[in-house]
């Protein structure tokens, strides 16, 4: 079981008094029922940006995304007021659960739940379609989708409503401390960028070179010759965006390669995903992926070790000086990219390598208190999650009175 972590103020006992109240209210089991007998199912419409900027004011407009809440935009007239869900019906984060209390719209990649009647606390559903509804999401014809008509089919237990009250207590003192250790975290964040980007500035006093100048020549893989050899494939969606890091790679080989594997990777090469290029995806290549393959969607920087640690590199283009560069140079309206010439153009200071290693070291330990998950912030704001979710899980399982009903 997870443990209460120090100096937190914690719910004593969490399942403690849900148990007694189950005994208590609901000893048989607890009914089930379907999302379209408890609730009222409606869609957004569409709303262009256009529509956003001719009719801006303060109500927000929820749209398919999970970045800022889901808000898409600001108008000034609003659909809906009240106590609802939305949920995302479209897209990468289909089945994402929102809670929205107020006056607000929703484009038409948002789905809406309004809950009936009295027997059915909104926060309660919304913690319990947040553990279930990502199992009833569709990824055919390749973009994933839960529609209204799959929602209003999903079966959910409805204890008793004290019982669904004290669930929605603990679990919202349990957000709660979450959102202020994430927030916490974000400032650290701001502070940390704030003094990565002071360290990485410089005048005229050291040399400038483009990074064209400093970087070697990389080489593209010869399928023909390279049958009966697997690879790791390293594609835009396998680096995060929130520490950096390589995660999820595909197994490819000269038979089922798609076209953009082509370019191959060595240890301490910096990669630098140059589509839609201001989502900041970029990676150090450790030894676990040397000379495998990453897609033409990202630059490959190989510093000439003579002039630059890639370390150094991999710094300098976290800062906002190579931020607004890419920003400014990106083309293409709807889908925007960044050539590789254009990157090499970038200019970068070259202090010595002392200077340079210096300045990694600073930079190494200011990561990992925001980024490391073994460390810190990190490390606590990840225990939470665990402890969170343990505690969730315990706290929504209950015993049907319908037999069929599968927890």
């Amino acid at each position: 079981m997870a443990k209460p972590l120090n100096n937190i103020d914690l719910p004593a006992a969490p399942t403690a008094q849900v148990g007694k109240l189950i005994a208590e209210l609901c000893p048989e089991g607890v009914e089930v029922k379907s999302i379209g007998e408890i609730c009222q199912i409606n869609r957004g419409r569409v709303m262009s940006k256009d529509y956003l900027r001719n009719y801006a004011g303060e109500y927000p407009v929820y749209s398919s995304q999970t970045v800022d809440d889901g808000v898409f935009g600001r108008i000034n007239t609003y659909d809906y007021d009240g106590e609802y869900l939305t949920w995302t019906t479209d897209g990468a984060n289909a089945g994402s659960i929102f809670y929205r209390n107020g006056k607000f719209s929703i484009t038409n990649v948002c789905g809406l739940l309004k809950v009936k009647g009295d027997g059915v606390n909104t926060k309660f559903l919304l913690y319990i379609l947040a553990t279930v509804s990502k199992q009833y999401v569709s990824a055919g014809m390749g973009n994933p989708k839960i529609m209204s008509n799959v929602m209003e089919k999903i079966k959910i237990p409805i204890p008793p409503l004290a019982i669904q009250q004290e669930i929605v207590k603990i679990l919202d003192t349990f957000t709660t401390l979450e959102a202020e250790l994430e927030a916490e975290l974000e400032a650290r964040k701001k502070q940390y960028e704030y003094y990565r980007d002071e360290l990485l500035t410089f005048g005229e006093d050291v040399e400038w070179k483009t990074l064209g100048e400093v970087c070697l020549k990389t080489e593209n893989i010869k399928w023909k010759e390279s049958n009966n050899i697997n690879y790791q494939y390293i594609d835009l969606s396998s680096v995060s965006r929130e520490n950096n890091k390589i995660s999820e790679t595909q197994t490819i080989n000269s038979t089922n390669a798609p076209s953009r594997a082509q370019q191959i990777i060595k240890i301490d090469d910096v990669i630098f995903g140059t589509t839609r290029p201001t989502l900041k995806r970029y990676a150090l290549i450790n030894s676990e992926y040397n000379n495998q393959i990453c897609s033409t969607g990202f630059c490959v920087l190989r510093a000439n070790k003579k002039l630059l640690l890639p370390s150094f590199l991999f710094f300098i283009l976290k800062t906002m000086k190579f931020y607004y560069f890419v920003e400014n140079n990106q083309e293409g309206a709807g889908y925007p990219s960044i050539s590789n010439s254009k990157v090499k153009e970038f200019p970068i200071p070259i202090p010595p390598l002392a200077e340079q290693q210096r300045i990694v070291a600073i930079l190494d330990k200011f990561d990992a208190l925001v980024n490391d998950i073994s460390v810190g912030l990190p490390a606590e704001l990840y225990a939470r999650r665990k402890q969170y979710e343990y505690y969730r899980n315990k706290l929504l399982t209950f015993e049907p009175l319908e037999k069929e009903y599968a927890s």
